[in-house]
C-alpha cells in the first residue's frame, strides 16, 4: 500500500489532530507520514517529505540516530532531551523526542518531537538577569564608594593650583582635575541606569528617526536605513530612555564600523510571546543591524557586563545602560555577531490602551 493512498491517510488521520509534532516512519526510515503540527515545526510541506529519508528533515543527529536504530533493533521507546536539529537556511531547534516502536503497515516508529527552544531561552534569561543584577549592584555600589573621593580630590586639587606660582606645576593639577571630572562623569552615568522611568505613550518609529538624525549628525559616512512596519501601534515607555538605548547599541555599531557602514533599523510585530515571565499576545520587535567586523567572541557573552567593551578606548557602559533601560520596560534585548553582520534584538511589550467608558 502506497503511503500517499486514503487507506494510509485515513489510518493516521487521527495523529493529525494532535497538537504535538508527529513524524511516522518505515523500517528504512522513510518517512511515511508528517502531522500538521510537525509542518508546522519544521516549516516545510509533508508533500516535500513524504517517501524521502529522514534525515532530510532533521538533518545529522548522532543522538537520535543512535536511538532510531536502538528502537527498531530492540523494540523499545526512547526519550530523548535537548537534541540539536539543523534545518535549512541555518535555523537550528532543539527537542525533546520521544520513539515509539509502532505495527503498521507502512510504519514501523513513531516520533513525537517537542521544542524546547523557548524554556531554554527562558532559563538563559532568567539565570542571565539574576548574574546582571549582582553585577549591577556591585558596580553601583563601587560607583557610589569612588564618587564622594573624588569631589575631595578634585577640590584639594584646585585649592593647591591656587597656591602654586609655577604654570608648569599648574599643569598637573589641572591634569588631576580633568581625570577627576571624567571619573565623576563616568560614575554618574553608572548610576544613572537607576533612575525612575517616566512613562507615556510613545511610537517608536518616532523614536528611532531621532536617533536616526542623531547618528547622521555624528557620523556622516554612515548610513542608515529603515524597514519599518508602520502599522505597529505605540508603546508604553519613557521616551528618553529609550532613545539612549537605541542610541547607545546605534553609536556601537558606528564606532565600530569606524564611522563607515550601514545600520539598518528594522521593526515587526511579534506575537504571543513571553517576556520577563509575562506572556505578551503582542510585541515589538526591534533590530539594529550592522555591516561592521563583528563582536569579538571572547566577549561575545559578556558584552553586556559593566565596564566590557570591544574597543580600546570604550567605556564598556553603553549596552550595559541600554540593557537596563530595555529591562526597565519588561523587555529583552539579545545579540548574534559574526563578520559583516552584528544585529542587536530588543522584545518590548505592546500594552492596548484601555477603552474608556
Amino acid at each position: 500500500m502506497n503511503a500517499n493512498t486514503p487507506e494510509t491517510f485515513h489510518a493516521f488521520s487521527g495523529l493529525d489532530l494532535l497538537s504535538s509534532a508527529v513524524v511516522l516512519v518505515d523500517a528504512k526510515l522513510v518517512i511515511r507520514h508528517v502531522n500538521p503540527a510537525a509542518e508546522n515545526l519544521f516549516a516545510v510541506s509533508s508533500r516535500q517529505l513524504l517517501g524521502h529519508p529522514l534525515q532530510r528533515l532533521v538533518g545529522d543527529s548522532p543522538e537520535l540516530s543512535a536511538a532510531l536504530d536502538n528502537a527498531l533493533k530492540n523494540n523499545w521507546s526512547y526519550t530523548g532531551h535537548n537534541i540539536l536539529i539543523k534545518l535549512a537556511q541555518d535555523v537550528q531547534l532543539h527537542v525533546d523526542c520521544t520513539v515509539t516502536p509502532v505495527e503498521t503497515t507502512n510504519a514501523r516508529l513513531l516520533l513525537e518531537v517537542r521544542p524546547i527552544d523557548q524554556q531554554l531561552k527562558a532559563a538563559r534569561e532568567e539565570q542571565l538577569a539574576q548574574q546582571q543584577q549582582a553585577n549591577r549592584e556591585l558596580v553601583r555600589n563601587l560607583a557610589h564608594e569612588i564618587k564622594n573621593p573624588l569631589g575631595g580630590i578634585r577640590g584639594s586639587a584646585q585649592l593647591l593650583e591656587r597656591e602654586l606660582a609655577s604654570e608648569p606645576l599648574k599643569e598637573y593639577t589641572q591634569v588631576i582635575i580633568e581625570e577627576a571630572d571624567r571619573l565623576q562623569d563616568l560614575m554618574q552615568r553608572l548610576l544613572s541606569s537607576h533612575r525612575v522611568m517616566q512613562p507615556a505613550q510613545v511610537s517608536i518609529h518616532e523614536i528611532l528617526e531621532r536617533v536616526r538624525r542623531l547618528i547622521h549628525a555624528e557620523y556622516h559616512n554612515v548610513s542608515v536605513r529603515r524597514d519599518y512596519d508602520t502599522s505597529l501601534p505605540d508603546i508604553t515607555g519613557d521616551r528618553e530612555q529609550l532613545i539612549q538605548a537605541i542610541l547607545n547599541i546605534s553609536r556601537n555599531a558606528a564606532q565600530a564600523m569606524q564611522g563607515n557602514g550601514e545600520i539598518i533599523f528594522r521593526t515587526r510585530a511579534a506575537r504571543q510571546v513571553t517576556l520577563a515571565k509575562k506572556h505578551h499576545q503582542l510585541a515589538l520587535e526591534l533590530q539594529v543591524i550592522d555591516n561592521g567586523p563583528g563582536i569579538a567572541e571572547n566577549i561575545r557573552d559578556k558584552i553586556f557586563y559593566p565596564l566590557v567593551s570591544g574597543r580600546e578606548n570604550g567605556s564598556g557602559l553603553g549596552l550595559t545602560i541600554a540593557q537596563s533601560f530595555v529591562q526597565q520596560h519588561g523587555g529583552t534585548i539579545e545579540v548574534t555577531s559574526r563578520p559583516g553582520r552584528t544585529c542587536f534584538s530588543l522584545m518590548l511589550p505592546v500594552t492596548r490602551k484601555k477603552k474608556e467608558d
